[in-house]
């Protein structure tokens, strides 16, 4: 399965990385902004099944992010979770109304968050 995972912080970054790839069958890929992420899709050659977005970053905001993945031809519909601190039952509600599939919540179990992406990702695409 192939991972975009996307956050301004680079120690938050390196976390997820390693804690993904833990599970031999993830293939993840970083970007430390909604600019990053968009050149890496716009390379080509390399496609996601899931993306990851933190929701505050600085410039362009998970939302925004999300909102511009929505407006891409052939990624209309990638699976997306709001990897964020911020996670009450309106925020939730709010994410999932932006049009995101759901929330992972930080700080999370780095030593479990393969498995939880796989089930959250086995859900959507129930």
């Amino acid at each position: 399965m192939n991972i975009l995972y996307v956050d301004d912080e680079a120690d938050i970054r390196t976390i997820v990385g390693m804690a993904l790839r833990l599970d031999p069958g993830l293939d993840v890929k970083m970007a430390e902004s909604g600019a990053d992420a968009l050149r890496i899709l716009d390379a080509g050659g390399w496609r996601p099944d899931l993306a990851l977005i933190d929701m505050m970053m600085p410039g362009m905001s998970g939302a925004d992010l999300l909102g511009a993945l929505r407006k891409r031809v052939g990624l209309e519909a990638l699976p997306a979770l709001f990897v964020t601190a911020s996670a009450r039952r309106d925020d939730i509600r709010a994410y999932l109304d932006l049009g995101a599939n759901g929330v992972i919540t930080k700080p999370f179990d780095p030593m479990s968050l393969a498995q939880t992406v796989r089930h959250r990702f086995a859900e959507i695409s129930a």
